[in-house]
């Protein structure tokens, strides 16, 4: 074994690059697809732009672009998107990203479009054989002020916009045929609700001529969050709750609900991705069902009739999408050694392949930090979570007496999680002498409704005190240098990084992506998705006018001394650009080392490859300049405004 070289924490040469980061994108499938047995895929190519394409899982596993380079699959429906194509006996049907329009596409010829154009939006389209049709989520900003959202019906062969079905919500989602098509069921909620915190389950008759009969509610709308609603092959409704404190699986049969498998664990995600289920019928009394335990995912079959649950042993600890071709189930998954990758299952064995990875150059596993679920005590007495990576390279030890710089993750959402799951940005940074701590604070999902009920009216508190507890547990467990913690996140998470540099002294550096810093202006101003959210997580507006602005960084950027790296898209219409600038403006009038980047052409999220090797690259210029090492990486020159008058520059 070669001996390792002494060099100091953030000074170590890594093989995991930037481009290598920017490449392994984090959302490479983005929806899996069955139609005639044959598996369907929508591939995220950040080498060409950011967009995406439908494909074709070939017999030799390799995958068949199908839809036209001219042409991104994709929706901007509820602004963050999620499912957009169906397929009818070989035939696309998708949504457009550059003109919001539906498309039909025979493999070979031209895709031609079957809507109109104008402003509507469409996403999560289901076949509707019977009447030659499909029904989707209709998003319609013709109304002045907020759009309309509908489940509407599109002709196969061409609709100018297609027949509203049902308009009685603001809002709906997972509409679900049964097979004989039926019968029809989907989820809704109204503001100022958000459908991770309540929603309502709807069922109803299709006549033959296509409309809706016997439209009833099933759930109501109240303290539940109802998801991922499926008729079974037997025609009885299935749908996720979180009515026992866990999205668990229930069934909806003669006017009663019945829970079909208690368990202190997650089928359901909060809906942020249309879309997405965590679900499948294998037969009409047993499922195959991807379910978070204490921020870890299982796969396992479960007998709807005796609630009975067989787990199918994997190395997965994080599972994205899952779907069925006859005796084999797909998923995207990974683990704390595997990337974001496809899986094929032989269900009768539970052996699995590993067909494609979304990391395309393989990086040694001796590179790999290992990642440990913890938790660590925060205020109230309470317990939060997080995952911790720490500094490693198989090539390089520290000087003795050294403690490592450690970054803290804020997800974003915030009602959202990290994953157990490997991530080249994490090993970007541990690879290079970093610690990290990525935080589940508390508001996470994953860990039951109490936990994600904890953000209520406490954005701005809880999710920074789990964040500095966080920093602070491993620095008193010797694991940290307290003096070079650094807090960094992107969204709300970005909102947490201006907000614990603003209302707390514990961290000495911070970098937001596209993060809020004037809730006030964030809850006016953001989109009808979001409308609400704010009342939820901070108060009523106008009545808490006073608290929002409390709770605002921009309010108190006069108490941000820490130097400050904020990266935002120029396009991005959840987070509006002055958002950043605002807290950059008030830095650099204080003389606080700040840097601020803006992307043209990048929205919320950065999709393009060349924008996230220059976020890395940035990021770690910045570090190094704000804490005096010298990366071993050839980085692009960085300017750090006011850094030459900085303490922390003087001290050295």
């Amino acid at each position: 074994m070669a001996q390792k070289r002494c060099a100091p924490y953030g000074s170590w040469r890594s093989p995991i690059s930037a481009e290598l980061v920017a490449s392994s994108s984090q959302h490479w499938i983005n929806q899996l697809y069955t139609a005639n047995e044959d598996l369907y895929i929508l591939l995220r190519l950040p080498e060409q732009g950011g967009r995406s394409a439908v494909a074709r899982l070939q017999g030799d596993g390799h995958f068949e672009q199908l839809t036209p380079a001219a042409f991104d699959a994709r929706t901007r429906v509820y602004e963050y998107g999620g499912s957009c194509f169906a397929v009818n006996d070989g035939v696309i049907y998708f949504s457009n990203f550059p003109d919001d329009r539906l498309y039909r596409h025979l493999p070979g010829e031209s895709p031609q479009p079957i809507t109109a154009a104008g402003d509507m939006r469409y996403a999560d389209l289901v076949i509707d054989h019977r009447r030659n049709r499909l029904i989707c989520i209709r998003e319609d900003h013709t109304p002045t002020g907020e759009p309309k959202h509908t489940l509407a019906a599109v002709n196969l062969d061409g609709d100018e916009f297609g027949a509203v079905l049902f308009d009685q919500t603001d809002f709906v989602a997972f509409p679900v045929l049964s097979e004989d098509g039926r019968k029809l069921a989907w989820v809704a909620w109204n503001h100022p609700n958000m459908p991770f915190f309540s929603s309502s389950l709807w069922a109803a008759d299709v006549a033959e001529d296509g409309s809706l009969t016997n439209i009833q509610q099933i759930v109501p709308e109240q303290e539940e969050s109802v998801t991922d609603p499926r008729w079974s092959p037997g025609g009885e409704l299935y749908f996720c709750s979180d009515r026992s404190n866990w999205w668990n699986l229930y069934r909806w049969q003669d006017g009663t609900v019945t829970a079909v498998s208690p368990m202190e664990a997650e089928l359901g995600n909060p809906y942020w991705n249309i879309g997405k289920t965590m679900y499948r019928f294998l037969t009409p009394s047993r499922v195959l069902a991807a379910y978070n335990e204490n921020g870890s995912w299982h796969l396992g079959q479960i007998d709807t009739a005796t609630g009975a649950r067989e787990e199918i042993y994997t190395d997965f600890t994080y599972i994205i999408h899952l779907e069925l071709v006859g005796d084999h189930a797909f998923v995207v998954a990974a683990s704390p050694s595997t990337p974001r990758s496809l899986f094929k299952i032989d269900l009768s064995s539970g052996e699995y392949t590993c067909l494609a990875s979304s990391v395309q150059d393989a990086v040694a596993e001796a590179y790999i930090s290992p990642s440990t679920h913890i938790s660590y005590p925060t205020e109230n007495g309470l317990q939060a979570h997080g995952f911790y990576h720490p500094p490693h390279n198989p090539d390089f030890a520290a000087p003795a007496g050294e403690l490592p710089p450690l970054i803290v993750i804020a997800h974003g959402g915030p009602t959202g999680s990290i994953k157990h799951a490997l991530d080249m940005g994490v090993q970007f940074y541990t690879s290079r002498g970093f610690a990290v701590l990525e935080s589940n604070y508390g508001g996470s999902a994953g860990y039951g409704r109490e936990y994600r009920n904890r953000l209520r009216g406490e954005w701005g508190v809880v999710d920074v005190d789990d964040a500095v507890n966080g920093a602070r547990f491993l620095v008193q467990q010797g694991l940290a240098d307290g003096e070079r913690t650094i807090v960094r996140g992107g969204s709300a998470g970005g909102y947490t990084t201006f907000a614990a540099l603003a209302f707390r002294d514990e961290f000495k550096a911070g970098s937001s992506h596209y993060g809020i810093s004037d809730l006030e202006f964030f809850d006016q101003e953001t989109h009808k998705f979001e409308a609400h959210y704010a009342s939820t997580l901070i108060g009523p507006y106008p009545e808490q006018r006073a608290l929002y602005q409390e709770r605002s960084p921009i309010h108190r950027a006069g108490e941000i001394n820490a130097p400050l790296l904020i990266f935002q898209g120029l396009e991005d219409k959840i987070v509006p650009p002055n958002q950043s600038s605002f807290v950059a403006d008030a830095l650099r009038a204080r003389g606080v080392p700040v840097v601020h980047i803006e992307f043209e052409g990048e929205a919320h999220g950065f999709r393009f490859f060349e924008t996230n090797v220059r976020v890395h690259q940035t990021e770690l210029a910045f570090f190094g300049q704000v804490f005096g090492f010298e990366p071993a990486d050839e980085l692009p020159s960085l300017h750090i405004e006011n850094l030459a008058g900085h303490p922390r520059n003087e001290n050295g």
